[in-house]
Formats: structure tokens, C-alpha cells, sequence
């Protein structure tokens, strides 16, 4: 158990699912106070309801005043979880501008809404827990998914930024980068996700299995899937190397088809 998580206020995005919904339970269940955000306001009421917590619909880059409020004024964890992936069964064409706007202001941007919120409460108090759900992609990348593996990158970089700047200051900062999840995200990717990510796809619930052990060792980076650490080696050590093999998974999703 993480002591800090008791009687904590905890406000999770994207929660009327998946990994949202998985890591809301496990709070709840560790005694926190959960606020549950969704665009979906049904989603987000049923969660809410299974658990004790409360339901916050909403844009998640806007959510944050109000969950505070729910919370009775304060926010001591903030699941930066709220997704969007575009791409996965054109190879070779390019996606509009709307693709990567969009990603671009769900996947990063919302980010940095939310640190912008409550930065200033967690430094006054000298405490305070970010929780980014970014994706194996963020470290490496994905096939067939520009615009998400772009802003992945993005989300992990501000969480970096957010963990080097302000970690002396009590600011505690964790990047989840999990490969696979078996999530309706997952299922959209079509034929790419099914090549490299459906294979080794993990459960929701190991995703927040994997949080909590991470903030329990009070880890930055937590890996769900271990064997990403050695891709990662191996990207930074010997990126053509590392390039050619991801180009043959290219030319087998291709040859697929």
C-alpha cells in the first residue's frame, strides 16, 4: 500500500474505461477520494458510482477547477490518463491536420493545462503526485500512428520536464509506459495494433498493479511491460539498428495487407 494514497484526493481522466477506470478502482480501493473525468458523462457517472467516487464530466485539459472543488478544495494525485490514437490501417498516407491538432492537444497539451492548475497549490504545500499515462510509444514508437507516437514523445518529455524541475520541491512525477492494453484504444488500432501490440497485451488492472508497486519504490518511469527497458537500451544505444528492425515490422504490416 501507498500511505500517501489514503484520504487522498485523486482526480483520474479518461476513467469511463480502460486504463482510467482500472487505475480509479485501484485508488478507491487503497482509500483515496476519486474524482472520475470522462468526456463520456455516463461512463464516467457508472464508474463513479461502482466505486464511491465522484463523476466529473468533461474536456479533460478543463477539468481541473472543478474536481478540485469536489474534492473540497484540494487535488493531491492527477492521472493525466485522457487519450487519443489516430492512425493504423493506411500505410503510407498521410492524415489530416485535424489528426494531429487533435492528438496534440488530448495527448500533451492537457498536460500542461492541468500542471499549470496545480502547480502553484502543490509548491506552496510542498507536495503534490502526477501521474502521466504516456505509452511504450512515447519511448520508442508505434507503426502506422504518426500523430500518436509524436505526442507520446511530447507527454513523456513534459512529465521529464515536470519530475527534473520541481521533484525537490515535493513534486512527485510518474510515467506510465505500458505496450499492448487490452482496451477498446487498442482494439482501434486495427491491423498495426494487431501485429505488435495484441500479441503481448496486457490487462488494465496490471497497468495499475504496475502504478502503484512504481510509486511504492517511488519510481519516475514505470514499465508494465519490463522487456521495453531493452528496446529502449537498444534505440538509444544503436538507433539504426533499432530503425532497421522497426522498418522490417513496417514491411511485414505491409506485406499483411
Amino acid at each position: 500500500m501507498v500511505e500517501a494514497v489514503q484520504s487522498a484526493g485523486v482526480v483520474v481522466t479518461g476513467a469511463g474505461g480502460g486504463i482510467g477506470a482500472a487505475l480509479a478502482r485501484r485508488f478507491a480501493a487503497e482509500g483515496a477520494r476519486v474524482v472520475v473525468n470522462d468526456l463520456d458523462a455516463g461512463k464516467a457517472k457508472a464508474v463513479a458510482d461502482e466505486i464511491g467516487g465522484i463523476a466529473v464530466a468533461g474536456d479533460a485539459s478543463a477539468v481541473v477547477a472543478d474536481a478540485r472543488d469536489a474534492l473540497g478544495g484540494t487535488v493531491d494525485v492527477y492521472c493525466a490518463n485522457a487519450g487519443v490514437a489516430f492512425g493504423g490501417d493506411d500505410p503510407g498516407q498521410p492524415l489530416d491536420e485535424k489528426a494531429w491538432s487533435t492528438s496534440w492537444d488530448v495527448n500533451v497539451m492537457a498536460h500542461v493545462r492541468a500542471a499549470n492548475e496545480l502547480l502553484p497549490a502543490w509548491l506552496e504545500r510542498g507536495s503534490g503526485r502526477f501521474v502521466s499515462t504516456v505509452s511504450a510509444a512515447g519511448l520508442l514508437t508505434m507503426i502506422g500512428a504518426a500523430p500518436y507516437a509524436v505526442t507520446k514523445h511530447g507527454a513523456y518529455a513534459f512529465a521529464e520536464y515536470l519530475s527534473l524541475t520541481y521533484r525537490h520541491r515535493g513534486v512527485k512525477v510518474h510515467a506510465i509506459c505500458p505496450q499492448g492494453v487490452r482496451t477498446d484504444m487498442l482494439d482501434a488500432t486495427g491491423s498495426a495494433g494487431d501485429l505488435v501490440l495484441k500479441p503481448t497485451a496486457i490487462a488494465p488492472e496490471d497497468v495499475a498493479d504496475a502504478l502503484f508497486k512504481g510509486m511504492a519504490e517511488d519510481r519516475f518511469l514505470i514499465l508494465p511491460h519490463p522487456e521495453v527497458a531493452g528496446y529502449y537500451q537498444t534505440r538509444a544505444a544503436e538507433p539504426d539498428r533499432w530503425l532497421t528492425n522497426m522498418n522490417h515490422l513496417q514491411q511485414k504490416w505491409e506485406e499483411a495487407r
